[in-house]
């Protein structure tokens, strides 16, 4: 359950971290 936990407190950092992504690489395609 812990693990559970974990995963759930860092998909917000890893959600930020992909949607800085997803806009550098729009930046480079356009």
């Amino acid at each position: 359950m812990s693990a559970v936990g974990g995963f759930g407190r860092h998909i917000g950092f890893i959600l930020v971290l992909f949607i800085l992504l997803v806009i550098i690489l729009s930046t480079f395609i356009i």
